[in-house]
């Protein structure tokens, strides 16, 4: 197995095509890239923007250059010495008439070959459409309804846009005319029945991908539906156009360990990575055939590390002071769950109260259990919930899995007065029959959409004191790690996960790296922040919460104007903040004059601070200072950089889409021919960026083999060293320290980096052959 040495992760739309990319391969190559690491290139729903709503498994996407773009893109790649590793989503597709598998099933109904390819509730007799804008009698009374013919067979006409395939049938004929009793007898016999979009929130009849109907769930646990979705994706790699898979949210499949054992015995010898969100002390499961996951508990680690602990409680005392916040983390999200659970997935949340009434029907015990005994002790459950998810399957339950069911059964029983059915449920949960597989498999699904949901969707928007900590697997309440902590969690990943990946930004990332780092600064200068919350305040309408004043000081500082546009930005930007919190304005239901009044006040900050406040001078000097050292350890701990679509420069971006604006491959491109950028944090960290790649691509046994050794230093500096045979590659960062306690925390050896005497916070020796 060939393994890269550095990924570089391109966003494909958005004016990013094969042939562009084509054009990248040069600087990717001298920048010291191994591989570039694609999002989803599958087609897609017309106008993605992200490539993750698929409606064609078997067909590279046309819009980005078809199959023959890709063969395009992957000469220029080769040509370069360069792989390519593929994002891939076995999880869902587009829930649309778009999709060809999902139109045919709507035509045929059962007899359609792709019938058990989606993730159907087989106790509805129709397949629910949630596409109308009002109930479908009222469509049909205000006359938007028509039968026309397109070229796969007649179609339902919806005001003259949506067109849903018809079954063949004697009452398409007498529909042809508008009559309104015949167009209700035509939709009467479909195997499918269209309905308001509001009632999505009662009853679905599909898996959905977390909250959103557009994506239906795929029953890639079947062995046909498994090789249906990833044939294409074999054939790219026999063919030697992929060279490694990244698996999108593996916690949404049925049976992730049967998936990866299967996937592994078709790629042998293709590295691959999944999206897996890793909760406090949890693992990777060791039975996983995988080179580990793409990255988000190095983040997290890196931001604890370069947190301060006595400037983060501080902080928290002025959080706590300003916005009179004082509730646990554990109650904000556990509200946040329960909400979410009877809101956005109350429909999964009955259908799971469902299945567990036919399992208590038959019951000795569960007889006795009302029907919303069992719906709160679910709530109860799911809410208690500590981790994404079990990986019981409908067979088996390990003791490790059961042992966690009781004890979250039990922690949701101390937060009611009477346990109710929470034993029962844990019993069913544990319980490794036939009967019990199918809600055991469904509730595992469920869980990992309460938790991100309900988390990173919506607690990251409410508790909101330090925001470099509300990140994409890690926790509001994160503490600083310390040298010693972080020594240990890298020695943890060198023995676990020597190839996982390792980022700092990806399309996912509520804030790009650079940005986190001149938050996580707040912690080291907690007074000049309270002096620009206090300026922030003071701009502020009474109208709004200091809660979200709090935010916007954040969010403003993490910014950079030299990016432009900061104004339009921040406004869109704080729209979307409130509505994820869910606690004044929704998606569904929005507070116009509220999110007026926030959008106004973060445009007078933007236009009255073209440059930042001379308050927060301190803290953007330790945030240049943190994104250095940020740099070195990404490409120096265990694992693969994966750096995301420019960041070799300062990346100061905001939660998507903001974090897909335009690169400009131009200017890095002239900074690989000596042109300085105009920022000095841009030159120091793409010198340190090109400087490791180059490293890691000439010594790749180095960084792939080597392990991971503590160094003794002075106080407030981190230092380690990897070795491998007779090398040794030699880190120092001034953590806690300035510049001047690197000297001598290092073996002497070929300076890497900084060549020179400098006052970096970053020393790189080299020792050995």
């Amino acid at each position: 197995m060939t393994l890269p040495t550095a990924c570089y992760r391109l966003q494909f739309r958005g004016g990013m095509d094969f042939d562009r990319a084509a054009t990248l391969a040069p600087y990717l190559a001298r920048l010291g890239i191994s591989h570039l690491y694609a999002s989803p290139l599958f087609t897609a729903q017309s106008g993605s923007t992200h490539g993750y709503d698929v409606t064609d498994q078997g067909e590279v996407d046309p819009a980005l250059g078809g199959r023959a773009g890709l063969e395009r893109l992957s000469a220029a790649l080769k040509a370069e010495g360069l792989g390519l590793v593929l994002d891939i989503v076995p999880n869902h597709m587009a829930f649309s008439v778009e999709t060809p598998w999902l139109r045919d099933v709507l035509r045929r109904g059962p007899d359609s070959r792709y019938a058990r390819h989606f993730d159907l509730d087989p106790e509805e007799e129709r397949i629910r459409l949630p596409w109308l804008t009002a109930p479908f009698e009222d469509v049909l009374a205000d006359g938007k309804l028509a039968v026309e013919d397109d070229e796969e067979g007649p179609v339902l006409v919806i005001d003259g846009g949506l067109r849903v395939p018809l079954a063949a049938g004697a009452e398409i004929d007498g529909a042809r005319g508008g009559d309104a009793g015949a167009l209700r007898a035509l939709h009467a016999a479909q195997p499918w029945r269209l309905v308001h979009w509001r009632t999505e929130s009662d009853a679905l009849s599909h898996r959905r991908f977390f909250n959103v109907t557009g994506l239906i769930g795929v029953r890639v646990e079947d062995e046909a539906v498994f090789e249906d979705v990833h044939r294409l994706t074999f054939d790219l790699v026999d063919s030697g156009i992929v060279d490694g898979i990244r698996i999108d949210h593996i916690d949404g499949l049925a049976d992730p360990a049967g998936y990866l054992a299967r996937l592994r015995g078709r790629l042998p010898d293709t590295p691959i990575w999944v999206e897996k969100i890793l909760s406090g002390p949890e693992t990777l499961p060791r039975d996983w055939p995988i080179e580990g996951t793409t990255g988000y508990v190095a983040a997290r680690a890196f931001s604890r590390l370069l947190t301060d602990a006595d400037g983060l409680d501080a902080v928290d005392d002025a959080y706590r002071a300003a916005t009179g916040r004082t509730d646990p983390v554990e109650d904000v999200l556990h509200r946040a769950r329960r909400q979410i659970m009877t809101h956005d997935l109350a429909a999964e949340l009955w259908t799971l109260q469902r299945q567990l009434a036919a399992i208590a029907a038959d019951d000795p015990v569960g007889c006795e259990l009302g029907p919303e005994t069992l719906r709160e002790a679910l709530l109860a459950f799911i809410a208690a919930f500590p981790r994404y998810r079990t990986y019981m399957t409908d067979g088996e339950v390990s003791q490790a899995d059961a042992a966690l069911v009781r004890r979250t059964a039990a922690e949701a029983a101390a937060r009611l007065t009477d346990p109710g059915a929470l034993p029962f449920l844990a019993e069913v949960l544990t319980r490794p029959t036939k009967e019990t597989a199918a809600f055991r498999l469904r509730l595992q699904q469920v869980t990992g959409a309460a938790v991100a949901k309900s988390q990173e969707d919506t607690a990251f928007y409410r508790e909101v004191r330090l925001l470099s900590a509300n990140e994409v697997g890690s926790e509001p309440d994160d503490d600083s790690l310390g040298i010693d902590g972080f020594h240990r969690a890298m020695s943890r990943r060198a023995e676990r996960m020597p190839h996982g990946l390792t980022l700092t930004s990806s399309h996912d990332t509520k804030r790009s790296e650079d940005a986190r780092m001149r938050i996580a600064a707040i912690t080291r200068a907690p007074e000049a922040f309270g002096a620009w919350f206090r300026i922030c305040r003071g701009f502020a309408p009474e109208r709004l919460n200091p809660n979200l004043v709090w935010y916007v000081a954040q969010t403003f500082l993490a910014l950079d104007q030299s990016d432009g546009d900061m104004g339009d930005r921040l406004a869109d930007h704080v729209v979307k903040a409130l509505r994820e919190a869910k606690s004044e304005t929704f998606w569904t239901a929005p507070d116009l004059e509220l999110e007026e009044a926030a959008q106004t006040y973060v445009r007078r900050l933007a236009q009255h601070f073209p440059r930042h406040a001379m308050e927060v001078t301190p803290i953007l000097r330790i945030a240049d200072r943190l994104s250095l050292i940020q740099t070195a350890l990404k490409l120096t701990v265990p694992g693969i950089p994966d750096i995301y679509q420019g960041c070799e420069f300062a990346a100061y971006a905001l939660t998507d889409p903001d974090n897909r604006r335009e690169v400009d491959f131009g200017a890095r491109a002239r900074a690989l021919e000596g042109e300085a950028p105009a920022r000095p944090l841009d030159a120091a960290k793409f010198e340190l960026t090109r400087t490791l790649l180059r490293l890691r691509r000439e010594r790749p046994a180095l960084f792939l083999s080597g392990g991971y050794h503590p160094i003794e230093a002075p106080a407030g500096v981190c230092a380690f060293a990897r070795r491998e045979g007779g090398a040794s590659l030699n880190v120092a960062l001034a953590i806690d320290a300035d510049s001047g306690a690197l000297a001598g925390a290092v073996p002497g050896g070929s300076p890497v980096w900084p060549e020179a005497p400098s006052d970096a916070p970053v020393r790189i020796t080299l020792n050995g052959v």
